[in-house]
């Protein structure tokens, strides 16, 4: 099983780079200083260090993702969590109803 911060910053990364952004960008857009943003986000990514929940729901609001995207363990979860906050009303009542079923 992969460590939690580990887990953590590769989820970061991954949607860091599909939304195109640097990690300067992101930090500095997540409201940290513009000359440790960098190294930072870095840390993250690496699993040296993780963000507390403040900076992750910033995060996850730059990035347009929930901040449940970072903590969930299973792989496809997190897939399902980005999936339903990305979808229209009719598609989400549509998910949770398959998901009672």
């Amino acid at each position: 099983m992969e460590h939690a911060n580990e887990l953590w910053g590769r989820r970061l990364r991954e949607v860091r780079t599909e939304s195109g952004m640097s990690q300067k960008a992101l930090g500095i857009a997540a409201g940290l200083d513009q000359f440790v943003a960098s190294t930072r986000i870095n840390r993250y990514e690496l699993g040296v260090h993780k963000a507390d929940f403040l900076i992750a729901q910033r995060l996850a609001e730059v990035l347009d993702i929930p901040a449940a995207y970072f903590y969930t363990e299973d792989d496809k979860l997190a897939e399902l969590v980005i999936e339903y906050h990305r979808a229209g009303s009719r598609k989400k009542a549509s998910i949770l109803k398959a998901a009672r079923t």
